[in-house]
């Protein structure tokens, strides 16, 4: 750590973290609820569990992404940050927000839009906090030295700002409802966070192995451009059945084929600077998960995004587990797992306590990513089977999900191995301090 205001990340990632258990304990909470419906049912309905779910990985991605952005900006800029102040009042308005949105979730208020259900003053805040930051991080940009990692980050962060406005459009038409709804969900996830990913994975890349800054940035570019040129499009995906016209099924066939190459393009970038490096980085932790970010963002949003994407097997496939297999292996991978990558390198440093035991830490990884893909899987057979019998049997729906029960077991299981690999990864970044003491020389009598 060079400068100062760096610490500002600190808080940013400790917020984060937080969030994230919450986040995961109720994903196993609504797990449990499809294999015993019942469970709380009046005390917390399963729609409330989802919104806590789903508002909570949004909130504490971003809340990473903001952390991430101050920690590496005074880096790549070399220069303090415009104003430290401004970025702890940005955290606030965002702690209030997420504090404000919960207490309406949990007594009834909300939007009533997947992922968009905050009440319009917490809308308001979030927007308030991100021309802080904006304002912040340009500053800071705009008087040091640019760079291509600054100028994608930036790219991201300012567009992720300006997409937010769509949230705040809401017309009575539902076709219409659904497109605006669209321009914020799809090209947050599937254009402007991939150049915030993209970012960070060549920052760390940089620091980690060694490679010049002219070969990272040649590839950034070619990410972002690949990103871009297939995500905008790629949108018409999600036209296919919402009442828009027909055109869409072919354009968001065909752009959103495309998707899979910017992730694969990260997950090459990725393995070839590591094997390009000259470095043998003691961070061996955030490595892993630099290098496990891309490959399971490259399987979880490119080829199981592929899977369901032709409108030809999406007219089937729309709104089933194989849905929610592609949305959980592809968030895990593209963003929780490049966040915690951040999280691994910038911690040790920011508590001063690099070196450190990393075992705990790569045991997370392992634990968290092998229960996400055999979450994934089993989502997998379970959606095949539910599409054959409810798709094209035409079996009634709860008859369908009283068929896949075992499956949802499963599911849980592998949730709560996710559970205790996220509990794990905050314990090792938080409490385990075990630095390496080398023994000094033993005096013998007489000396």
């Amino acid at each position: 750590m060079k400068y100062q205001s760096q610490k500002v990340a600190y808080a940013y990632f400790l917020v984060a973290m937080g969030l994230f258990a919450i986040q995961v304990l109720g994903g196993l909470l609504a797990g449990w609820i499809y294999v015993s419906p019942n469970t709380l049912s009046e005390l917390l309905p399963f729609n409330v569990v989802r919104m806590l779910h789903t508002n909570a990985l949004i909130v504490w991605l971003l809340l990473g992404f903001f952390g991430a952005a101050y920690y590496l900006v005074p880096e790549e800029s070399e220069r303090e940050l415009f104003s430290v102040k401004l970025a702890y009042i940005q955290l606030a308005i965002l702690v209030v927000g997420t504090l404000g949105a919960v207490v309406s979730y949990l007594v009834g208020i909300h939007g009533g839009r997947e992922f968009l259900e905050q009440p319009l003053w917490v809308k308001f805040g979030i927007l308030v906090a991100a021309v802080i930051f904006l304002v912040n991080i340009s500053m800071t940009v705009l008087a040091g030295r640019k760079t291509a990692i600054t100028n994608i980050l930036l790219m991201g962060l300012w567009l992720l700002s300006l997409l937010w406005i769509f949230a705040f459009i809401n017309p009575d038409n539902l076709s219409l409802d659904k497109m605006y709804w669209w321009f914020v969900v799809h090209l947050w996830v599937e254009a402007t966070w991939e150049l915030v990913m993209a970012a960070i994975l060549g920052y760390l890349m940089l620091k980690m192995t060694g490679v010049d800054r002219e070969v990272v940035e040649k590839w950034l570019y070619v990410i972002v451009a690949t990103a871009l040129f297939s995500g905008i499009l790629g949108t018409g995906h999600h036209f296919l059945w919402i009442g828009t016209p027909g055109y869409w099924q072919w354009v968001g066939s065909i752009f959103s084929t495309f998707e899979v190459i910017p992730f694969f393009a990260m997950m090459s970038f990725a393995f070839v600077m590591v094997w390009k490096g000259r470095k043998n980085h003691p961070n061996k932790a955030a490595l892993l998960w630099s290098l496990g970010a891309s490959t399971v963002a490259f399987f979880g949003a490119g080829v199981w995004g592929f899977l369901h994407t032709l409108h030809g097997v999406n007219f089937y496939t729309h709104g089933t587990q194989i849905t929610a297999a592609h949305g959980h292996l592809a968030f895990y991978g593209a963003y929780v797992a490049m966040n915690l990558a951040m999280f691994s390198y910038a911690m040790p440093q920011l508590r001063g306590r690099d070196p450190y035991n990393q075992v705990l830490n790569m045991a997370s990884f392992w634990l968290m990513t092998g229960g996400m893909a055999f979450m994934t899987f089993v989502l997998t057979f379970a959606g095949t089977i539910q599409t054959h019998m409810q798709r094209i049997v035409g079996d009634y729906y709860m008859d369908v999900q009283d068929q896949l029960g075992l499956f949802y077991l499963m599911r849980f299981g592998a949730g709560a191995a996710v559970v205790l690999g996220a509990l794990l990864f905050i314990y090792s970044q938080l409490v385990v301090r075990r630095e390496v003491i080398t023994p000094g020389p033993v005096a013998t009598p007489g000396e």
